[in-house]
């Protein structure tokens, strides 16, 4: 099947989904073609089942912003035409699945057929889409899209709510490459990290508002003077500045390690004791889940899809949002105590396992299918 892919190619968890997905479709015999501004980071294109159309938004003096969504329908046009795609995959709803929807249009003229999926990841719809100015546009695109799909449950539920749309949604979770977290643990580098033996707390994110980083550094303030430890964040993004100041207030800079964007955070989760992710929301956890799968238990808020990867007493802890209290009593339940810690190790890997990519490809690939074969029928 030759299929198109669209993502954001940045570090967000909707270009990493859709980067893996194409990358096992591609390793499956599929060919996958992806398009964006700018090579997705994840995107090794070294298979040749994989290619990469990039197009580019000329700087016009006319122009404020950027005719985007033209330029890409354009893109999705001129691939589907010259590399006679079967179907059109558009990760994030906006603004790629009323893209998908014009370039289908622009098609259909030709006598063309490309039917499109959108797959709904989170903060199009909890976040950016709860925009009344976007909120006609979303309804449409996703009530005019062959098949929808959605990371998770609670993001299904709140899509629904929030846009009422008619259109079925299908619930496909995020996924991971089991294969690639079979790693033996770097000692070396946790001896980098933490010389005296201490634990070490992991934290991973784009340092958002959303992302509540501020309750990461008051759980280790809790876990610090019971536990010697360590807490090192990977990511970057507007609240860093705003929480190195915090660490240095707390006296916790000296035991705080800012190691910034990582293109694989593998290496810093297999020397990991816990994750920490206190977030205000998230529709899946895919740090979470990444964590899990490198047998790191983890510590969240129980919003959002979050209570569909991590679970309570088993894999880690739920707290409500912004009950720091009850998150330091859970992480250093688990930290005095290496016979649970290796108990909850074992069960977020087992956990972990479920969502491996051999278990949630055949789900797309069904998908596939059925759009392609209703197009065909209908069309």
């Amino acid at each position: 099947m030759n299929i198109g892919m669209v993502c954001f190619p940045t570090y967000g968890g909707s270009g990493v989904v859709a980067t893996e997905l194409g990358i096992a479709l591609a390793n499956e015999g599929h060919k996958v073609h992806f398009m964006s501004y700018s090579q997705p980071f994840r995107l090794n294109l070294f298979n040749e089942n994989l290619f990469f159309h990039e197009f580019s938004v000329n700087d016009y003096p006319l122009f404020e912003y950027q005719p985007y969504e033209s330029v890409l329908a354009s893109k999705i046009v001129d691939v589907a035409m010259y590399e006679h795609l079967d179907v059109l995959h558009v990760h994030y709803a906006i603004p790629h699945a009323s893209v998908a929807y014009m370039a289908q249009q622009i098609l259909k003229s030709k006598k063309i057929s490309l039917p499109y999926i959108t797959t709904l990841h989170g903060t199009d719809i909890t976040l950016v889409g709860r925009d009344p100015a976007f909120e006609p546009v979303i309804r449409f695109s996703l009530n005019h899209s062959n098949a929808i799909t959605s990371v998770s449950e609670s993001l299904k539920k709140d899509t629904l709510k929030t846009f009422k749309i008619d259109n079925k949604i299908t619930v496909i979770p995020n996924f991971i490459n089991m294969k690639d977290y079979e790693t033996v643990k770097e000692y070396c580098v946790k001896r980098k990290y933490a010389p005296k033996g201490e634990k070490i707390l992991v934290h991973i994110s784009n340092f958002r508002k959303v992302k509540r980083v501020e309750d990461v550094v008051h759980v280790f303030d809790s876990v610090r003077k019971e536990v010697p430890a360590k807490l090192i964040f990977v990511g970057d993004g507007p609240e860093k500045t705003a929480i190195e100041q915090l660490t240095r207030q707390l006296d916790l800079h000296h035991d705080v390690i800012h190691l910034g964007k990582i293109t694989d955070p593998r290496e810093i989760l297999s020397v990991a004791d816990l994750f920490v992710l206190p977030s205000e929301t998230e529709s899946f956890g895919l740090a979470a889940l990444e964590a899990m799968a490198m047998r790191v238990p983890v510590i969240s808020t129980n919003t959002g899809g979050l209570p569909e990867v991590n679970i309570h007493g088993k894999t880690g802890f739920l707290s409500n949002i912004g009950d720091v209290k009850d998150m330091s009593e859970n992480a250093l339940k688990l930290l005095k105590s290496e016979k649970l810690l290796e108990q909850f190790r074992k069960s977020a890997f087992e956990q972990a396992q479920k969502f491996d990519v051999q278990k949630i490809l055949p789900l797309y690939e069904k998908l596939y299918n059925e759009v392609v074969l209703k197009e065909i029928v209908t069309g």
